[in-house]
């Protein structure tokens, strides 16, 4: 049984956030909550939300799942829209200042 959960325009860039991702794609469930819970990235936080969302969505579909037995296959962070902004700069110049957002995706799936 495979369970996904989006979380789609969170603050924050999506290079930054893949650092987190890669640690906890084909882990356990429970084991990679531990990974996130001591990451001391930002977007660790919200990568969380995402994976327990994943994991209620599971349990909706199937009561009978056991979250021990569930696993990470599939855990992606696109980049998503830019706002741009303008900074005033020396010499009446102007510096743009660029404000990502990305999108997770995290798909669970038992282990047998």
């Amino acid at each position: 049984m495979i369970s996904r959960a989006k979380s789609r325009f969170i603050r924050g860039s999506a290079q930054k956030a893949r650092l987190v991702i890669d640690q906890i794609r084909g882990c356990r469930v429970e084991e990679a909550f531990a990974i996130l819970k001591f990451s001391p990235k930002r977007a660790a936080h919200t990568i969380e939300e995402c994976l327990k969302s994943a994991v209620a969505n599971a349990q909706q579909k199937d009561s009978m799942v056991d979250v021990d037995d569930l696993r990470i296959s599939k855990a992606v962070i696109e980049g998503g829209p830019i706002m741009k902004r303008i900074r005033p700069a020396p010499m009446g110049r102007a510096f743009r200042i660029l404000k990502r957002f990305h999108h997770v995706t995290i798909e669970i799936s038992n282990e047998g």
